[in-house]
């Protein structure tokens, strides 16, 4: 039996309805599609003056945006959207497996929208995605698109972010413990015998991972007495090795009576790193630790391995689907951060001191 659409924009005796988003399109006189668009990531398709006749009608009738979701999510499509900043980094890869396989031992389906940290494309990503009418996203980017994310998410769509938290955006991130990472790390070296410690990073860029993550360097560094530097560089498919080459050749030459060694901040640095040694010396580990985050395949077989910091990502990715489903199927959604342990993989490249 259909619903009863006779008392559309009007309101029974005795009785208060809520104003649906079908009010809104009649009071607007415009179609349910626009009123939709509205709040969605595909506000900006729609004119100034269509989007001042909204405004109006849903100040007219005390329509609460909230109440839009149900009717995005009219229908199932089993389709969840992930938005990546960087397919090639080993990390994401990884989790996007993780994610996938969750997605897949529940029947839904994942689509990757990888936006090579180009904020435009990452735009019309978000727009494919809504015309997919996916019932969930992940977000994995530096969130320089965070007000449509926003609009998203405040017009019902379930999201979670993986990694970095947006403090805009009021929903689940499940990532890595960096504070404890950086203390397993710091830590490891200190024990090891280490003094001088150079951090090397990709740029902060206010994204959220990598400030705690140097913020935790330096707390650990002053907490252990030691002394500590921190190089932050782009590294892009083809780099120009010479900003990198400079500062490894000075942070070498500059001996003293401590040993040194060098922290990564993730895989993309450390095989940059490694590759940067070894066009140093012919043996760039005979005087100088070598440490990363992120334990990749091969890290184990570099030299006389390479010691790691790893991360459970592919958990990481299967949590961040279960947090999505948890909100799809109406659980609350209350902004938490999961944070998982970091686990030390000694290697050859942190000898004790002899």
């Amino acid at each position: 039996m259909s619903p009863d659409h006779s008392h559309h924009g009007q309101h029974r005796p005795g009785r208060q309805r809520r104003p649906t988003i079908h009010d809104v399109a009649r009071d607007a006189g415009i179609s349910k599609t626009s009123v939709s668009r509205y709040f969605g990531a595909e506000r900006a398709l729609l004119s100034e003056s269509m989007r001042t006749r909204i405004e109006a009608s849903i100040e007219r009738l005390g329509f609460r945006p909230d109440r839009i979701a149900s009717s995005l999510r009219g229908r199932r499509t089993g389709l969840i959207g992930m938005l990546v900043a960087d397919m090639r980094n080993p990390y994401t890869v990884a989790m996007v497996h993780g994610a996938e396989l969750a997605c897949r031992e529940n029947r839904y389906s994942l689509v990757v929208c990888n936006t090579d940290s180009d904020d435009a494309l990452e735009q019309r990503h978000l727009e494919v995605l809504q015309g997919y009418s996916i019932e969930g996203l992940i977000v994995h980017t530096p969130g320089h698109n965070a007000a449509a994310l926003s609009e998203m998410l405040k017009a019902g769509l379930p999201m979670v972010q993986v990694d970095r938290r947006l403090e805009t955006l009021e929903c689940d991130m499940v990532g890595l413990d960096n504070e404890q990472a950086m203390s397993l790390a710091v830590g490891h070296l200190a024990e090891q015998g280490y003094h001088d410690i150079l951090m090397i990073s990709e740029p902060t860029a206010a994204i959220s991972s990598r400030e705690t993550r140097l913020a935790a360097f330096q707390h650990e560094v002053t907490r252990h007495a030691l002394t500590g530097r921190v190089h932050q560089q782009a590294f892009t498919p083809e780099p120009d090795t010479t900003e990198l080459d400079r500062c490894l050749a000075s942070f070498l030459a500059d001996a003293g009576h401590h040993r040194r060694a060098i922290l990564c901040a993730n895989g993309v640095v450390t095989l940059a790193v490694c590759q940067a040694l070894y066009r140093h010396c012919a043996d760039p580990f005979a005087h100088t630790g070598l440490m990363g985050i992120d334990e990749l395949d091969w890290c184990a077989l570099v030299g006389p391995g390479i010691t790691t910091i790893a991360q459970p990502v592919g958990e990481i990715g299967r949590l961040a689907f279960e947090r999505l489903l948890n909100h799809i199927e109406g659980g609350a959604r209350d902004a938490r951060d999961y944070t998982f342990p970091a686990t030390l993989y000694q290697r050859g490249s942190t000898p004790g001191a002899r």
